[in-house]
């Protein structure tokens, strides 16, 4: 059947499909003695389960996986009321997971002043001059996604937006979250002047006479947070509804959401958003993807007295994660930790953003108490403080299975990536991030650094490592396809070769790594991750219409995304 026909006749199968399936039964799932409210038929099915790595046929029913194999074996599940769906050859893979998003953050985002891929200076004035026309005297513009590599290395200032917005503050955050710029009137209304001195762990961005120039680094930027109008409840209930469509366009079915936390920022604000969004959603039966959440560290206690109250999984859509910390900034900020300068700042190693004692007593806490811990590290130096410490947690905590997370692990010393396996630790990685930092490293670190360092994604699972991908949502959009070819091509747009051709993965891996490592990251590989028998039948369809064309060329999006067993996109 030519492509465009085969198509057409699945989405309109598909289309159809959430018309003719009935509502699963409020019932736990019973692999014997019932049908299948639906069979997939002539399908190419990824399944990442290595019992069974492919199959061509899947019978779903109760929200589950009942049995995936061929059609033969499954057609006896097949009865009066089963819906048959055949794909005619198109491609199924596992939901995906997105290992690493700021969730409603991205949600609201996508309703603020959109600043992801401006490429000048100008663009950059109007995107904001455009919404400060919508806005009312003294509110505040807020944005974000810039990255100033893109045009060429300067920095927007608040004279770029003093002009523009005289009577409307403003603040917009670079795309990796850990710089920002302010607007004159926002630095005045946060009382940050001349005589403002740099918090520990960020820096006030000045001119040679000492001046501010808008640029809040890392906990910095707390002095404007302070004195932001906070989202309200209603805003972030709709941010949340916005981001669930958003990762089930994407066929993402299940995040792991890292919170609204970031140095500098409170810790309230992520208890906040589970109290009155994720809890809200919940009762309200308006989860449509599935949440593995993540508090500040500071608040581990409050998080361990959650989880023996409730335990880890407040139903099929929550689950109670870990804590989050954070040690250095970013890479784009000049804030990621290193053993040697940035170039052309002989006296800029980067920032370390807590106390190692401290970070080591919180960690020791957490872990005692059964909480999976979660580390923010990109600079070398940082990875290697993490892995040192980790040592001692298990030295003086034992050894268990802890799976440590170290997030973003984003530049290695030599001989770091051998360590990961030593305790099983994951490397929560996003490959979309180097699609910047692929024609920006070299600048801030130097060429060989960044050849040797950066995102060594084959050296990783070489020693041991499990990869976990993810976004880092809204600092990336959410794209699992494009973060697959990205693993595999390392190919930014424009570039002829690889960016360290070495370090690519296979379509296998890379696969993996948004699927079942992913689940296994977050301790829901019991669950998610694999069409297997008895885990949430969470899937897409892709247009691809054989496993051929797939690996050939990855397409741009999903087909149909869905969720126990139901359609959730489109």
């Amino acid at each position: 059947m030519p492509v465009q026909s085969a198509l057409l006749v699945a989405a309109i199968a598909i289309a159809a499909a959430v018309f003719l399936l009935p509502p699963a039964p409020r019932l736990s799932w019973t692999p014997r003695g019932r049908f299948a409210d639906m069979i997939l038929a002539n399908a190419t099915i990824y399944t990442a389960d290595p019992a069974r790595p492919s199959a061509d046929a899947m019978a779903v029913g109760a929200g589950r996986v009942l049995r995936v194999g061929t059609y033969d074996s499954v057609k006896e599940l097949k009865g009066r009321h089963t819906y048959e769906l055949n794909l005619n050859g198109n491609v199924v893979l596992p939901g995906f997971i997105d290992s690493h998003v700021h969730f409603i953050d991205g949600g609201l985002q996508l309703a603020r002043v959109p600043l992801r891929g401006v490429r000048s200076k100008h663009d950059f004035i109007s995107k904001v001059k455009e919404a400060v026309r919508d806005k009312h005297h003294g509110q505040w513009i807020l944005g974000g996604g810039w990255n100033n590599d893109v045009w060429g290395g300067d920095f927007p200032t608040a004279a770029w937006l003093d002009d523009i917005s005289p009577d409307n503050p403003v603040w917009l955050s670079r795309m990796d979250g850990h710089m920002g710029v302010a607007s004159s009137l926002a630095m005045k209304i946060a009382g940050i002047d001349k005589n403002t001195n740099d918090p520990i762990g960020g820096t006030i961005m000045r001119t040679t006479e000492g001046e501010p120039t808008g640029l809040l680094v890392d906990t910095a930027m707390k002095l404007v947070f302070d004195v932001i109008q906070k989202a309200s409840i209603d805003e972030r209930k709709e941010a949340l509804l916005r981001a669930s469509r958003h990762a089930l366009l994407r066929g993402v079915t299940t995040i792991v959401d890292v919170g609204s936390y970031f140095p500098g920022s409170s810790a309230k604000k992520t208890w906040e958003d589970f109290s009155d969004v994720y809890e809200w959603a919940h009762s309200m039966g308006k989860m449509t993807t599935r949440a593995c959440l993540f508090f500040p560290m500071p608040t581990w206690s409050r998080l361990s007295d959650l989880i023996g109250e409730n335990g880890r999984s407040l139903s099929q859509w929550i689950h109670l994660g870990g804590v989050k910390a954070f040690l250095d900034g970013s890479l784009g900020s000049s804030s990621a930790l290193f053993h040697e300068p940035y170039e052309g700042d002989p006296g800029n190693y980067g920032l370390q953003v807590i106390d190692m004692d401290n970070l080591l007593n919180r960690t020791l806490e957490s872990d005692k108490s059964g909480l999976q811990v979660a580390i923010h590290a990109i600079g070398d130096k940082a990875n290697n403080m993490l892995l040192d410490m980790l040592d001692k947690v298990v030295d003086l905590n034992g050894e268990k299975d802890r799976r440590f997370r170290i997030e973003h692990a984003q530049h290695l010393a030599p001989g770091a990536a051998n360590r990961f396996g030593k305790h099983g630790t994951i490397a929560s990685v996003q490959p979309d991030h180097m699609l910047d930092d692929a024609n920006s490293a070299a600048k801030k670190i130097g060429t060989e650094r960044a050849e040797r360092s950066s995102y060594t994604f084959r050296s990783l699972l070489a020693g041991g490592a499990r990869l976990a991908f993810g976004s880092d949502w809204p600092v990336s959009d959410i794209n699992p396809l494009q973060a697959i070819q990205t693993a595999m091509s390392r190919k930014p747009p424009g570039w002829e070769v690889p960016w360290i051709p070495a370090e690519r993965l296979s379509l296998d891996e890379s696969l993996k790594a948004h699927t079942i490592s992913a689940a296994y990251a977050c301790f829901l590989d019991h669950i998610v991750g694999s069409l297997s028998e008895g885990k949430y039948a969470d899937f897409v369809v892709l247009p691809s219409t054989s496993w051929e064309e797939f690996s050939n060329d990855i397409p741009g999006h999903v087909l149909a995304t869905y969720v126990s067993g139901k359609l959730a996109y489109p």
